[in-house]
């Protein structure tokens, strides 16, 4: 049997780091596994640095920064671990390795849950002798922030797995959605991809710069969809008449603009347009700098709104 407070995070990249620190702070231990021997400085400090936005956003409950071991061997990093979170390269023979690797150490009643964003569980499953405690629990980046979990299982599944791997993620803070079909992407990448789509096209079509375009997003939208989604938002559109008088009075406008709506691949002069683009948008700031910035308006909007969700 496993220990409920044990857990293992494999693979400690930026995701993986991330799932640390917000599983140390939930209470639990977690053995850390990863080839990478600046593993253990990289990941303390990963935590030390996202403490305090974890105590800041009441999710330190009785946890310790301290409460890490790390392992070359992962099979010795999953013994006694009750939740088991994969955040290996996304290579499917890395991933198939792996799984090898630790399905005898495994406790009986242990959960793995595959970070993967570009694999599908199907594939994933060919990996194992018997995935029937293996699931999805695709996270968003940074995991410590963002709540978003996507959980799937399927017939190869046991009973009871993707509810006891949603319960283990609600206990340490996180929302989960459950995805009833398999497709590439799983649900909230296909919708960032589909936004993401327009935006390229918008700037490759000379309607706007990629400044404005992502200036467009968070300035209207995004702050709308931050609260809610996009059906429930069209919902509240037509006042007391909802959703039905909403249809009715945008469906003309809709079918518009979905046909005029860009299809596009990203080739390699596109990439550069939009390279040069986010250039001049971040104007000389470098990427740490700008996801520290990101991370703190992100603290602050779960801080702000933790009350408005309780209710």
């Amino acid at each position: 049997m496993s220990d409920s407070k044990h857990t293992s995070v494999l693979g400690a990249g930026v995701i993986g780091a991330s799932w640390t620190a917000l599983f140390l702070a939930a209470g639990h231990s977690v053995a850390v596994f990863d080839v990478s021997p600046n593993v253990e400085g990289t990941v303390r400090d990963y935590v030390e640095r996202a403490w305090p936005t974890l105590q800041e956003l009441g999710l330190v409950k009785g946890g310790s920064p301290d409460a890490v071991s790390f392992h070359k061997n992962p099979a010795e990093a999953v013994e006694g671990a009750s939740f088991i979170q994969e955040s290996v390269p996304e290579r499917i023979s890395i991933k198939h390795q792996l799984y090898k690797d630790i399905e005898s150490s495994l406790a009986d009643d242990a959960v793995v849950a595959t970070s993967a964003s570009g694999l599908t569980l199907s594939e994933m499953q060919e990996g194992w002798k018997n995935p029937a405690r293996f699931v999805l629990g695709h996270p968003f980046n940074p995991p410590h922030l963002i709540p978003l979990v996507e959980v799937m299982g399927n017939v190869r599944t046991d009973d009871g797995v993707v509810e006891a791997a949603e319960t283990f993620y609600e206990s340490v803070g996180k929302v989960t959605i459950r995805v009833n079909r398999e497709v590439p992407g799983h649900v909230a990448n296909r919708l960032q991809a589909a936004v993401w789509r327009e935006a390229i096209h918008l700037v490759k079509s000379g309607v706007a710069s990629v400044a404005d375009v992502d200036k467009a997003m968070w300035a209207g939208p995004g702050l709308r969809w931050a609260a809610m989604g996009p059906t429930m938002l069209f919902h509240l559109g037509a006042g007391e008449g909802g959703l039905a008088a909403f249809c009715e009075r945008y469906t003309d406008s809709f079918n518009r603009w979905w046909d005029d709506l860009g299809v596009l691949h990203l080739d390699p002069a596109t990439a550069q347009e939009l390279v040069t683009g986010v250039a001049a948008e971040a104007n000389g700031q470098s990427p740490s700098a700008l996801s520290e910035k990101r991370d703190a308006m992100i603290a602050s909007m779960q801080k702000a709104m933790a009350p408005l969700r309780a209710n």
